[in-house]
């Protein structure tokens, strides 16, 4: 199994930056895709941001230019910087992460974060 540790989320004022951070634990033989998706009340969950595991980003186009989505392989973590927050950004952000376990035979894994809060005051 794997498992993915959230942090960063909080309550900023439109204009404002937060960092969220997602670590992923547990017999990992190596990630793929890393992402974030957000959800929104009343909303379905939509993707935000991709990097693969060559470095190749994506974002949703009412993020881009604002958001940077990144990783570091070492630490099995993924990270998304936020800037420019606009109220619109209030959502709860999961972290989305896929891969191969250690395992044999070798299993995929397709794991999702608990969940955390962003909101953005106007």
């Amino acid at each position: 199994q794997v498992q993915l540790v959230e942090s960063g989320g909080g309550l900023v004022q439109a204009g404002g930056s937060l960092r969220l951070s997602c670590a992923a634990s547990g017999r990992i033989r190596g990630i793929s895709a890393m992402n974030w998706y957000r959800q929104a009340p009343g909303k379905q969950r939509e993707l935000v941001a991709t990097i693969t595991s060559d470095g190749n980003t994506n974002y949703a186009d009412s993020v881009k230019g604002r958001f940077t989505i990144s990783r570091d392989n070492a630490k099995n973590t993924v990270y998304l910087q936020m800037n420019s927050l606009r109220p619109e950004d209030t959502a709860v952000y999961y972290c989305n992460v896929r891969g191969v376990m250690q395992s044999v035979p070798a299993r995929s894994f397709d794991s999702w974060g608990q969940g955390t809060q962003v909101t953005v005051s106007s």
